[in-house]
């Protein structure tokens, strides 16, 4: 009897919603590092950039507008009350990718590296995908939310590559002596 009524008991919410504000204050506080060392003058840099690089003012709104959904997505997947493989892989995956944002403002704009900014960016378009295919199993207007994570990161790729290999790297050209 205690078995039947464990397993029709619903389980509590695993992912609460100040569990998405912790982390989007955490990766956006770890973001600004930067500015704090630097000041005003943190995110201006003198690369040059491909003609389809978006205008530097889209970056604050559209990446606020894909922390949004990222968080709703993982609170979907991390409530979902089937505990899968694809569930810890998307969770794992999705701590990864917040990490990779919080540091990119350091090594792009900190350590002015266009190589190293495009490495982060290529490795959240990666954990990007995996959090994609395991959020469509599971859920999938939660896969459609990161999707659109994915879309973004895959013209971001192309403009950090761009960026790395036109661009003379200042901080990689320090260890060459």
């Amino acid at each position: 009897m205690g078995a039947e009524t464990s397993s029709s008991t619903a389980d509590p919410a695993y992912f609460r919603w100040w569990h998405a504000i912790l982390i989007f204050l955490l990766a956006n506080g770890l973001s600004a590092l930067p500015a704090v060392v630097l000041g005003a003058t943190a995110f201006t840099n003198s690369f040059s950039e491909p003609a389809v690089a978006p205008p530097d003012w889209l970056f604050a709104p559209l990446w606020f507008f894909l922390n949004v959904t990222s968080l709703i997505a993982l609170s979907v997947i991390a409530n979902a009350p089937q505990r899968t493989i694809q569930r810890r892989i998307f969770l794992a995956s999705e701590a990864v990718g917040w990490g990779l944002y919080s540091i990119f403002t350091t090594v792009y704009f900190l350590l002015r590296s266009p190589s190293l900014g495009a490495i982060d960016t290529l490795a959240g378009l990666v954990v990007g995908v995996v959090s994609l295919v395991c959020a469509v199993r599971i859920d999938a207007r939660a896969g459609t939310l990161i999707l659109l994570r994915v879309l973004w990161l895959l013209l971001a790729s192309y403009v950090a590559i761009q960026v790395a290999l036109h661009n003379t790297d200042p901080f990689l050209a320090g260890f060459r002596g």
